[in-house]
């Protein structure tokens, strides 16, 4: 089973500037997942996707070729995951070389472990459209979501009688670690439209993924607190 990992790491951050090459814990955050595909792969089947140089200057300073400069269309706010995996997958394919699966490690999540990508590995048949890491949602559709209706008011976002959210029926978020996807399964269809889809839990600690500065300064003090130690994220 040959597996490709994409690193996406688009330069136009809005929320946090320059958020992929950002120092945490004294280490730009996109070489957190690096160091981890490297544990599992050799530097030729590893693919940064950038639109950005200042990105690509981090990554080959650390030793890592960046294979191709990202299209701008490929590179703005809307512009879908499904497309920019499809154009890497393609930029290998044209080289003659070709994949069984791709791995997607966005750098946003940085507290991932050995243990973790090879949880999910073991997962993974080719039978599956798609292995993914999920965290387990503390709110539920079914007790303390609500969606508004017709008439403006609050109803639950699924029935359900539960009395509390214990009882209701566990609900999943995809937390944005890991994405194992069968390349022949995205070549028949988008990501959203995959049916056979296996979830990889994890706890919180390990689910956060980077979007605002309160998120940064958590894993900060995660990190400096010892909750995670850096030879585990290697």
């Amino acid at each position: 089973m040959k597996t490709l990992f994409i690193i996406p790491a688009r330069g136009g951050s809005k929320g946090i500037p320059k958020k992929n090459i950002r120092s945490l814990n004294g280490k730009p955050l996109i070489l957190y997942s690096i160091d981890i595909a490297r544990n599992f792969a050799n530097d030729e089947d590893i693919c940064v996707s950038t639109d950005c140089d200042e990105i690509t200057a981090v990554v080959e300073r650390y030793g890592l070729s960046v294979p191709f400069k990202r299209p701008a269309a490929l590179s703005t706010d809307t512009a879908g995951t499904y497309d920019v995996i499809l154009h890497a997958l393609k930029y290998f394919e044209d080289l003659n070389k070709t994949y069984d699966n791709i791995l997607l490690l966005q750098p946003t999540s940085p507290f991932r472990t050995q243990k973790h990508i090879s949880d999910i590995f073991n997962l993974y048949s080719a039978d599956l459209d798609m292995v993914v890491s999920v965290g387990k949602s503390h709110q539920n559709p079914y007790f303390n979501l609500f969606e508004e209706n017709e008439f403006g008011f609050l109803e639950k976002s699924k029935k359900g009688l539960f009395k509390n959210r214990q009882e209701a029926p566990p609900v999943f978020f995809y937390n944005g670690s890991m994405y194992l996807i069968n390349v022949m399964a995205l070549k028949e269809r988008p990501l959203y439209n995959f049916e056979k889809i296996k979830k990889y839990t994890l706890d919180d600690l390990y689910s956060i993924d980077i979007d605002t500065e309160l998120d940064w300064a958590l894993c900060e003090t995660i990190i400096k607190e010892g909750y995670i130690k850096n030879n585990e994220i290697l």
